[in-house]
């Protein structure tokens, strides 16, 4: 267990290794109730959301879901958030944990509409069941159609009889479900999920191997890949910037820095045995040129791999690049991302 955005966390249960395997041939299950949850519901509500955020949040119908990101004036993150839509006047947020109140806080101050804003995070546990099996788990605790819900879509539903939005997210590059709903239920919860699951290599994953999923699936992690130092373009989040829809907080600015980038996010494969960490320099001819954002060994593809930014000159695809460990310079080159891709 360790400390993590103000919440006492599992790092690991049987192991990192054995957890991250298990989500990407069966199944695991995440308590990710640090997750924190804000809803903006009134007749202006569509209209805070698109002030606040950089996706297009009209184009959402009900049950749909959009990932997109909170930003400041100059085009760096606050967060990046997924956007339910419940209905035209209702709005359900799902947030960092380390950001809740920041972000709470930010909407809050920027609330010129008819609408009200609420942190709800103390009224919801969060599970996530991910793998190749996780449908086939949850099926049989709920009369909800799983097979219906599209990817970034979800439904409200009871899950062994208990009242639950069950959405079709993931955090791991695998196929899964997230299952929000009151606290008071959440022992009895996992536990029906722990006892279907078991039989289909159901396992209890902690925030390492979450970590080395999403790593492995090129999925940012604020803090990392994503800051109040860095904007979407830098992060290659483009498609979540919809400078067509009309002013949102931070267009101006990323109007301006769309033709100025000057670095941008790369994935790196290490060239022998040598292991990235966050935060190691990165070298290019003799002159540091990045700092490694996120790096670990891939437990399923059996490298060592990590994400940085770098020049944009040096972005291209096997550019050789130096990852300073422990003062001594290990080779790598730049390779496509994601890293791993599920089959359909």
């Amino acid at each position: 267990m360790a400390e993590f955005g103000g919440w006492e966390m599992p790092i690991e249960y049987a192991g990192i290794i054995q957890e991250h395997l298990a989500v990407r041939s069966k199944a695991g299950l995440f308590d990710i109730s640090h997750m924190g949850e804000i809803v903006i519901q009134g007749p202006e509500s569509l209209g805070l959301v698109q002030r606040v955020t950089c996706n297009d949040a009209s184009r959402l119908k009900d049950g749909q879901i959009q990932y997109s990101a909170l930003l400041y004036p100059n085009g760096t993150f606050v967060d990046d958030i997924l956007v339910h839509r419940l209905n035209e006047n209702h709005y359900f947020l799902c947030v960092n944990a380390s950001n809740t109140e920041k972000d709470y806080e930010w909407i809050g101050s920027q609330n010129r509409f008819n609408t009200v804003v609420e942190n709800v995070t103390t009224q919801y546990t969060l599970l996530a069941i991910q793998g190749p099996n996780a449908q086939a788990i949850l099926q049989p605790l709920t009369e909800s159609n799983l097979g219906a819900i599209k990817y970034y879509g979800f439904v409200f539903g009871l899950v062994d009889g208990v009242e639950c939005l069950i959405s079709r997210t993931g955090y791991t590059g695998e196929d899964g479900f997230e299952i929000y709903f009151a606290p008071e239920h959440s022992e009895r919860i996992w536990s029906r999920l722990m006892e279907k699951g078991s039989s289909r290599g159901l396992i209890p994953v902690g925030l390492g191997a979450r970590n080395t999923l999403r790593l492995e699936a090129r999925m940012a992690l604020y803090g990392h890949e994503i800051s109040d130092q860095i904007n979407p373009w830098e992060a290659g989040l483009d498609w979540i910037v919809k400078t067509g829809k009309g002013d949102f907080i931070g267009r101006s600015a990323l109007v301006e820095q769309k033709v100025k980038l000057t670095r941008t996010l790369v994935g790196f494969e290490m060239i022998g045995k040598a292991i990235a960490r966050d935060g190691y320099p990165v070298l290019h001819a003799d002159k540091v040129v990045g700092t490694v954002t996120s790096g670990s060994p891939s437990p399923f593809l059996k490298k060592n791999i990590g994400l940085a930014y770098v020049p944009l000159e040096l972005s291209a695809l096997d550019v050789s690049l130096e990852i300073q460990v422990r003062g001594q310079r290990f080779p790598a080159k730049v390779v496509s991302t994601p890293f791993y891709t599920r089959r359909k």
